[in-house]
Order: C-alpha cells, then sequence, then structure tokens
C-alpha cells in the first residue's frame, strides 16, 4: 500500500488523492479543481489512470470535485462512490462548473452529466461496503470475511455541508487489515444544521486536509453577535447589504441564523420587517437539497421544525 497526491499539497485546492492498494489496484479520493493561486496548474488529468478501479467523493464542493470531468474524458469509466446526498448534489455542480468554465456546448455538458450519473454509486453512511473483485468493482454490504473482497469502505459524516464524508479504508484481513483514513474537510463543533463530526475509532494511516489548519474558528455565537450588529446598523442607515456566500453551506447556515435572530427578535422589531433575498438560482436550489435531507440535521434543526418553525425557508 502506498499513495500519492495530485492536488491540495503544494496548495489548499484541487485534492486528489491516490491509494494504491497493490501493483495493479488503486482507487482516488476526491478529484477536484485548482483555485485561486493554484488555479494557474493544468487542469487535464496528467497522472496514469490505468490503476485507477473507483472514485471515492468525500463532498461535492468545486475544489474536490471540479476535475472529475477532466477525469471522465481521460478514459475513466469506474464507480463514483459518495454518500447519498452528495449523489444528488453532484451532477447539480458539475453541470454549473461546466458552463461557468469549461462550455456553453448543450450536447457535451449532457454527455458529461450521462456518463456521471451512470457512474455515481450512492453509499449510506456507517456502513461497511465490501468492494468486490471481478464484478465491476460494486459494493455490497456483506461481512468482512468475504474472500472476494479487495478492500472495505465506510462513509462518516464530516459535519462540513450536506452530504460531507470522511472516508475510511480497510485493506486486507483482520488481525492484519490496515485501515487508511482520508479526511476530506470536516466541520467546525456547534456549525448550524449538521451534527458535530465523530472521529475515527482507529486509522493506521491517516490523511488530514488542513485549509485552515493555522486558524482558530471564531465562535457560533461571536460570530452571530457579529452579524446582528452588521444587520441593525445597516438598517438603521437604511442599507442594504450584500453577503457573498458560497452556494453550499455557508448560505444555508446564513439562512439558519436569520431565522434565529428574527424568530428571538420582539415582534415590533425592524427584525419581523427585514427582507431577506437569496439571489442565487444554484444557491436556491442547493437550499431546496438541505430541506430535503432534514433527516442529516442536527438535534437542534430538527427541534426547531417540530416546533412548526422553518429554519430554511422562512
Amino acid at each position: 500500500m502506498h499513495i500519492k497526491h495530485h492536488g491540495a499539497v503544494k496548495g489548499v485546492t484541487g485534492s486528489c488523492h491516490q491509494l494504491f492498494i497493490d501493483d495493479t489496484n488503486s482507487v482516488l479520493v476526491d478529484c477536484g479543481l485548482f483555485q485561486g493561486e493554484d488555479s494557474k496548474q493544468d487542469l487535464a488529468i496528467e497522472f496514469d489512470i490505468s490503476t485507477v478501479k473507483a472514485l471515492i467523493v468525500t463532498h461535492c464542493h468545486i475544489d474536490h470535485v471540479g476535475r472529475i470531468p477532466y477525469l471522465l474524458a481521460a478514459g475513466f469509466k469506474g464507480p463514483i462512490f459518495t454518500s447519498v446526498a452528495t449523489a444528488k448534489l453532484l451532477p447539480m455542480v458539475i453541470e454549473d462548473a461546466l458552463k461557468v468554465g469549461v462550455t456553453r456546448d448543450e450536447a457535451m455538458i449532457r454527455t458529461c452529466l450521462k456518463l456521471l450519473k451512470q457512474q455515481i454509486v450512492s453509499l449510506d453512511f456507517n456502513t461497511w461496503y465490501c468492494i468486490l473483485v471481478g464484478v465491476g468493482f460494486s459494493p455490497e454490504k456483506v461481512a468482512s470475511s468475504n474472500q472476494n473482497s479487495l478492500y472495505k469502505i465506510r462513509l462518516q459524516r464530516a459535519g462540513h455541508i450536506l452530504g460531507s464524508a470522511y472516508v475510511e479504508i480497510e485493506l486486507g484481513k483482520k488481525p492484519n487489515s490496515h485501515r487508511v483514513v482520508f479526511s476530506g474537510d470536516l466541520g467546525a463543533p456547534y456549525t448550524p444544521l449538521l451534527p458535530t463530526p465523530k472521529p475515527p475509532y482507529r486509522a493506521d494511516t491517516l490523511v488530514i486536509e488542513s485549509t485552515y489548519g493555522d486558524k482558530n474558528h471564531q465562535g457560533r455565537k461571536e460570530r452571530v453577535a457579529v452579524l446582528k450588529k452588521v444587520i441593525e446598523r445597516a438598517v438603521s442607515d437604511n442599507g442594504v447589504v450584500l453577503i457573498p456566500a458560497f452556494s453550499i453551506g455557508r448560505t444555508q447556515e446564513l439562512l439558519y441564523e436569520f431565522e434565529q435572530l428574527i424568530h428571538s427578535a420582539s415582534k415590533r422589531s425592524m427584525w419581523h420587517k427585514l427582507q431577506i433575498i437569496v439571489d442565487s438560482p444554484m444557491a436556491a436550489n442547493f437550499t431546496n437539497e438541505y430541506l430535503h435531507f432534514k433527516a442529516l440535521w442536527d438535534n437542534e434543526a430538527k427541534k426547531r421544525v417540530k416546533q412548526g418553525r422553518h429554519p430554511l425557508d422562512f
């Protein structure tokens, strides 16, 4: 077993890691777009994919999935394993990325999306799947003693965005098995909507992403207090606040915090007269998916729904 990194090493974007199981079999974990300072790099897949039997996607932010069309163009025909929610979101992300950064050719976009959808295989969280040899590397929920299994894979919730996962891959048979964990992007504790990720029970080899490794996140209470102060100041000046935000994750978190600020404010306060506009078709579409996957919300969010509140569509 060995690992090669094809992105997110010299920079913080373009996540793409290749786990070699043996000389003839490997899997990719993510295949992301280079952004910002990293974006000068060539997007074509420059590494040998002849051994790559599967792609595992941790979540559908563009710096983790943006080069999948280039992977398909390079001839990759294997399964794309990901969580149920990410399987739903991924084609939407890729379609938008193609239109914005690659082509407006509708026929080419349709062809790429058709391939993508054919290759996506959705996996449940917290469930071991044996990846079987000789059957197109399809997953099966089978006993860990299955002799045809090349490796086992389990997705655990990462709390970063809807559907995000960290990946556990177990090679070999117990008691001599070797477990490799790829973190993807991890959510900070106590963020809105999604549960805090639970650490893995075991990791013999750990590949952990550290985009924010040199920063301490501001606490949620402090963030909300700053947001409240900014909005109230703007309203007192008859102003407008424009908030640029990621379509997946940040937009929904902001809506969630706005709903709480409105809910807790006096009925006569400015908060109940505030007009909030999500000025992004893509963000609106993803917000609908967040509503569809309420089962993945944390207990706080589920409690608000039971109280008759609507945290994202108020």
